[in-house]
């Protein structure tokens, strides 16, 4: 498998690198960008589903690639041809028994609901009549991604050693672990169950917002309700009064709100597809295989970043957004500060038919790494869930703002983390940390007071000369393919193949 994979991908790096060739003589810089964002993001497509969260998670990451790139990226989706349902009868028979059958009365084998690279879904009806969705993984995927990811993990240690500026505050490695571990998770479709009872759980506070019920959970095999309707996208926002519709967009990116700072677990792909909507019924959130988790610090860093920009102030959102990341030697904070400040007073009061208040969030972060300022890998995947949960409200209510549906749910928000710190645990933990600091306190003035009556009290003082690198973040993209190049070269040195 190892052997198979590592051919096509150095396959398909001799393509990219023959039409870049082909294209630096045939057409102009701007044209030139254009066809090459768009063959990096057919080459991720054709390598498979972990090569496409790859390119998606760059999508949101302006400082790692071109914006015409980020765009095309943006574009990427998980769909292949439908396969013939009876090559998955036997990971039914594998994951229900052999007697799986009789859970069914019938099966449309004819018209997948939705055929991806790890599993396909199709309609069925239960004995009793019910209908429901049924997931079934794809046979021989997971040594596919093994595979890929012993690959990918080789890219990132060359592209991180060749580039140690840039990986200092892009985290590469920190990065494909994230990436790796969501993927290992919508291996395991009884994790992706576990998401849904928790995204259940925080949906029950919004009355239009729904999550279907699961029946029957596998490793390899998810059993759930039928949701009503159909996509976001699709149906027609004149089905509904203007009042229903509002409020469902208002539910919505309330619940996402809540989820990234009350929740701190969240929906990572609420793309147009996953989330349907039924008038008289509301909106239902689907395919809970990729989520994210924040925790508490960062959740409530990134909250008061993000209400500082609702409220206006790009000082105080910066400084939020410094707290929450780690300053390298050469980090600019003061430029920052500068940048936000310019930027956040063209966002606070925009609706989202003029403005996407995720991209707001992939700015700050192109700033923060120009500036030197590195950023947990998790704040790139929440950028990514909000820019796409903003996409699937904008085909229903353009005209609702981000900023404005932060305010209003500001108060909620504020009362259950007032709530979180008064509880017994919370105040539990405070008083073990009061304790330790006061211990360290009196350890540390005793040991002071000593070397002040021996005049051993020594105070160092480091000089070091700073300087601003460029930092690289545009070409990360042809960087991390010649990472993958020199990773099947690596491949082939250590199988003896020097031909």
């Amino acid at each position: 498998m190892g052997e198979h994979r590592a051919r096509r991908l150095a396959a398909t790096l001799a393509r990219l690198a023959v039409r870049e060739a082909r294209h630096s003589v045939t057409s102009d810089a701007d044209q030139r960008a254009l066809l090459r964002a768009r063959e990096i993001r057919a080459a991720f497509e054709q390598l498979g589903p972990l090569y496409i969260k790859v390119g998606q998670m760059l999508s949101t990451r302006p400082d790692f690639v071109s914006p015409t790139t980020m765009d095309e990226l943006g574009k990427l989706h998980d769909q292949v041809p439908p396969t013939p349902f009876t090559e998955f009868e036997p990971v039914l028979e594998a994951e229900m028994g052999r007697r799986w059958r009789h859970y069914f009365r019938h099966i449309d084998v004819d018209r997948p609901l939705g055929s991806a690279s790890l599993a396909q879904v199709y309609r069925v009806w239960l004995t009793d009549g019910r209908p429901a969705a049924l997931k079934i993984q794809r046979p021989g995927i997971r040594p596919l991604i093994r595979s890929d990811m012993a690959l990918l993990r080789r890219a990132a240690r060359l592209v991180a050693a060749a580039r140690p500026q840039f990986n200092a505050v892009a985290d590469l490695g920190a990065m494909m672990g994230l990436i790796f571990e969501s993927v290992v998770d919508e291996l395991d479709f009884t994790v992706e169950a576990s998401n849904m009872d928790v995204g259940r759980a925080q949906a029950r506070e919004f009355g239009l917002l729904h999550v279907p019920e699961v029946l029957l959970a596998t490793p390899g095999v998810l059993l759930q309700d039928m949701a009503a309707g159909g996509s976001i996208r699709d149906v027609p926002a004149a089905e509904f009064d203007e009042e229903e519709r509002a409020a469902i967009a208002h539910d919505l990116l309330a619940f996402m709100y809540h989820s990234y700072f009350v929740g701190r677990t969240f929906h990572a792909d609420p793309h147009p597809g996953n989330i349907f909507i039924e008038p008289g019924l509301g909106a239902y959130l689907l395919d809970w295989g990729m989520v994210g988790r924040l925790d508490r610090p960062t959740s409530l860093k990134l909250a008061l970043a993000l209400i500082n920009v609702a409220q206006n102030d790009g000082e105080g959102a910066a400084k939020a957004w410094v707290e929450m990341g780690m300053l390298t030697e050469w980090a600019d904070v003061g430029g920052f500060i500068g940048d936000v400040s310019t930027l956040v007073p063209k966002v606070a009061t925009a609706s989202l038919e003029h403005l996407n208040f995720g991209i707001v969030l992939t700015t700050l972060l192109r700033h923060s790494t120009n500036r030197g300022i590195k950023i947990s890998p998790v704040i790139p995947m929440l950028g990514k869930s909000f820019a796409n949960m903003e996409g699937s409200i904008r085909c229903l209510a353009p005209e609702l703002g981000a900023a404005g549906v932060l305010r209003a749910e500001l108060s909620d928000i504020v009362v259950d983390l007032t709530c979180e710190v008064l509880s017994n645990t919370y105040l539990a933990r405070n008083m073990v940390e009061l304790l330790l600091t006061a211990n360290s306190s009196y350890s540390q003035t005793r040991t002071i007071l000593g070397q002040l009556s021996t005049r051993e009290l020594q105070f160092p003082i480091e000089t070091t000369k700073r300087r601003t690198p460029h930092v690289p973040g545009a070409q990360a993209v042809p960087a991390l393919l010649a990472g993958l190049g020199g990773g099947w070269l690596w491949h082939r040195w250590r199988r003896g193949d020097r031909r």
